[in-house]
């Protein structure tokens, strides 16, 4: 799967907290979530990002409390990647369950601005800067995980087989 988008560029230990915070908690609606999505850390997130753009964050991504309500409103505000130096480990598996794809790779953490315009081939963990023509190389997932990814998350991926 092919992935091409503009980065939203955040530091270290962006906890769920600033992904949604917990005041927007009381609907699971994804297009409520996403309309909040980021705005304690990024005020401008939600007006300027478009589908298909990714975030790129330092160490720690989606720290905090275990809640799916932070990949979901990643997801549902258009966000195809997010590239970290590490993730939380319970932020890494709600996404891999409601299908948002990440990958960790610190060499291209290091060296993504924001607004840079990135791709990324899941299937071989290659993400080049466009803007710079810097290529970096991030472990894929394996094979049965980037089809449960590419089925939408776990539960989509369990019904459909």
């Amino acid at each position: 799967m092919k992935i091409k988008g503009k980065a939203f560029k955040y530091g270290n230990d962006v906890d769920t907290d600033v992904i949604i915070p917990a005041r927007y908690l009381n609907t699971t609606s994804e297009t409520e979530l996403a309309s909040h999505c980021m705005e304690d850390i990024d005020p401008s997130f939600v007006k300027e990002v478009k589908k298909g753009d990714i975030i790129v964050a330092g160490d720690n991504f989606g720290c905090g409390s275990s809640r799916e309500h932070a990949p979901i409103a990643i997801k549902a505000s258009g966000v195809s990647l997010v590239i970290a130096n590490s993730f939380a480990r319970i932020f890494y598996r709600n996404s891999i369950n409601i299908g948002l794809p990440i990958l960790e790779c610190p060499a291209a953490v290091k060296a993504i601005n924001k607004g840079d315009t990135i791709s990324c081939e899941l299937s071989d963990g290659v993400i080049v800067n466009e803007t710079t023509g810097e290529k970096f190389k991030a472990a894929p997932f394996p094979e049965f995980i980037q089809n449960i990814i590419a089925d939408g998350g776990l539960l989509k991926h369990l019904t459909k087989n």
